[in-house]
């Protein structure tokens, strides 16, 4: 068969941009050589509608020990009772779990999308924000930091069915034994979506949402530093809240509601080599090896937050307790849109995101602020003490914003800076 030099043209073009610069999108790492392999597999060849030993397709005794070792490795990890490890993201996880949990029309609260939330967790273009009533909490414009008195103020006027935790661009820890206060409070359900920092809470370097949450959702890249996945989970089952019975009349519990909203509620085969691929991520994520990794991540978003601050940049919040941190621009720039720091700063081949601050006086397509993050500079071997220099390199790219000299000759201390080390120095 002929190589496909176009697209495999295209895929060197990436490996050496990944290669070359410095990843500092929150949501994004470098997964291992076998989580590679695995995803690269002959299991992607393999049709396995349904869950282990419950399939709709004959030859499926190989993949089901696959998902099954998954499943087994991630309930070790996060000391849950009951996982599904097949939904194709996070995104999808989220949306299983409000199939199960709500019916349209029915309110739901999450984390305000503009001070950090997810557009899973409620955006009007999202099937969340199109199927359901979503309401939010937000964070305060003081200090960048959640009020529970508030979010409590909230759901007991709004009297939402459900309550989501988690954000995609929020620096702080959550308090998950408060938030289920508050759930018990008016019977609603607590769901925790931990997507980006949930390598940090399997290791116990945050506070575990699962004693608290009675469902758990997150994705499995990120942090987790697996492929791009989904996953659900629960620290403990239960019996579902509606009073649904079995076709014999047993209750049904949450996990089989939780399964059927999966398959064949929202998705069809499971991708089997991705599955495997997650696997070998959970096992990675068990050694001591990824807890060192994951203590380093932190080290460095604290250090890498001080650096910005030293600088004069407006950090949300005034610190990180995980791996992110949100900066808004305007206190430093107030004519620098986050969309120009980013299109700038990837010139440079230093990536980050543009991103939505609280309380922000542009668009979602301009922004105010930009997101930044240490998963992948770590995996790549970098350490708390060359944290100022990369934010003293995306300074000089901001300060000089329409100078390409100044530009180009980032770029290529960037370049140098990363020239020996590898995609993931783990």
């Amino acid at each position: 068969m002929k190589r496909d030099n176009q697209i495999f043209d295209l895929i060197e073009q990436e490996r050496r941009r990944q290669t070359s610069g410095i990843e500092l999108i929150a949501s994004e790492n470098f997964v291992s050589e076998q989580v590679m392999e695995a995803m690269g597999s002959v299991l992607t060849n393999k049709y396995a509608e349904g869950y282990p030993n419950k399939r709709y397709y004959g030859g499926c005794q190989i993949v089901d020990q696959t998902e099954q070792l998954a499943i087994e490795r991630v309930k070790t990890l996060f000391n849950a009772e009951w996982a599904n490890v097949q939904p194709h993201s996070g995104a999808q996880a989220n949306m299983a779990v409000l199939m199960s949990c709500l019916k349209p029309g029915d309110v739901f609260m999450g984390l305000d999308l503009s001070h950090g939330g997810h557009l899973s967790h409620g955006s009007p273009v999202n099937s969340s924000g199109i199927l359901y009533h979503a309401v939010a909490y937000a964070v305060e414009e003081e200090t960048g930091i959640i009020n529970y008195d508030r979010m409590e103020e909230v759901a007991l006027r709004e009297r939402p069915k459900l309550i989501i935790g988690g954000a995609s661009a929020y620096s702080r820890d959550w308090d998950w034994k408060r938030m289920r206060a508050i759930a018990d409070k008016i019977g609603a359900i607590l769901m925790g979506d931990i997507s980006h920092p949930a390598g940090l809470i399997a290791r116990k370097l945050l506070n575990d949402p699962m004693p608290y949450c009675h469902i758990v959702t997150t994705t499995t890249h990120k942090t987790l530093r697996g492929p791009r996945g989904g996953l659900i989970m629960m620290g403990k089952d239960f019996v579902n809240p509606w009073g649904l019975t079995t076709p014999k009349g047993e209750p049904k519990m949450m996990s089989q509601i939780l399964d059927s909203a999966v398959f064949p509620g929202i998705q069809g085969g499971p991708l089997e080599h991705v599955i495997a691929a997650k696997a070998v991520a959970f096992g990675e994520c068990l050694s001591d090896n990824y807890l060192a990794y994951i203590k380093q991540v932190q080290l460095n978003a604290q250090s890498m937050c001080q650096a910005f601050l030293k600088r004069g940049y407006k950090v949300i919040s005034d610190g990180t307790d995980n791996h992110l941190m949100l900066i808004d621009l305007r206190t430093k720039f107030p004519d620098i849109t986050g969309k120009l720091a980013e299109n700038t700063l990837v010139k440079a081949d230093i990536t980050i995101n543009k991103n939505m601050v609280p309380f922000d006086s542009r668009t979602p397509f301009s922004t105010s602020g930009i997101r930044v993050g240490t998963p992948a500079i770590t995996s790549r071997g970098l350490k708390e003490h060359e944290m100022d220099d990369i934010v003293a390199l995306i300074d000089e790219v901001i300060s000089n914003i329409e100078d390409n000299t100044v530009i180009e000759k980032v770029a290529g201390k960037v370049n140098e800076m990363m020239s020996f080390r590898p995609l993931n120095a783990w």
